[in-house]
């Protein structure tokens, strides 16, 4: 094959690889009902004068499934990690016992894990879209190249053959986890 069509194709991987992996991401944002540090992902904490991720200013553990807890490196930032969990707006009541910080995750209801599932259909849906561009990118450089048309041809059939796999790839993934989501 073609050095100029196999670039293209690798790139187009890569940025289908980058879709996925950013997929994945987001789901371990979408909580399942179970206690995770990767649910304070997003909470980022004033530390002297700037914003720093919870994770770099404190130790977060899940003693059991239900709760998480925060122990800050520095006693004095228990009102600040308290403050930036409030505002991260993640539906938790921290409470703060003087030495740390106590999270407990209430069980989902049947309302909220229907709300999470669209939310994860909707992270999925971004992928796709993602995986699509890249598709698309992909095709518009084979065009630009100088070759047969039947290479052409064959790197285009290649492109939407990797597409394809990519879409079964999110398909499997949000299906997985919205049975997490849905189990009781």
């Amino acid at each position: 094959m073609n050095e100029e069509i196999q670039f293209v194709l690798d790139s187009a991987k890569e940025s289908m690889d980058a879709a996925v992996a950013h997929l994945e991401r987001a789901f371990v944002k979408i909580r399942a009902g179970k206690a995770s540090p990767a649910m304070l992902s997003s909470v980022l904490v004033e530390y002297y004068g700037s914003q720093t991720p919870l994770s770099q200013v404190a130790n977060i553990n899940t003693p059991d499934g239900r709760t998480i807890s925060v122990q800050p490196w520095e006693k004095g930032m228990l009102p600040e990690i308290e403050k930036a969990i409030m505002n991260a707006n993640l539906g938790f009541n921290p409470m703060n016992n003087g030495d740390l910080i106590i999270i407990n995750v209430p069980p989902l209801t049947e309302e909220r894990r229907v709300q999470l599932t669209k939310q994860a259909k909707a992270e999925a849906e971004h992928a796709k879209v993602g995986v699509r561009s890249a598709r698309q990118d992909a095709n518009k450089e084979i065009k630009d190249l100088d070759v047969s048309e039947d290479l052409e041809k064959n790197a285009t059939a290649d492109v939407q053959e990797l597409t394809d796999k990519y879409v079964k790839k999110i398909d499997d993934f949000l299906s997985a986890k919205e049975a997490e989501i849905m189990k009781v």
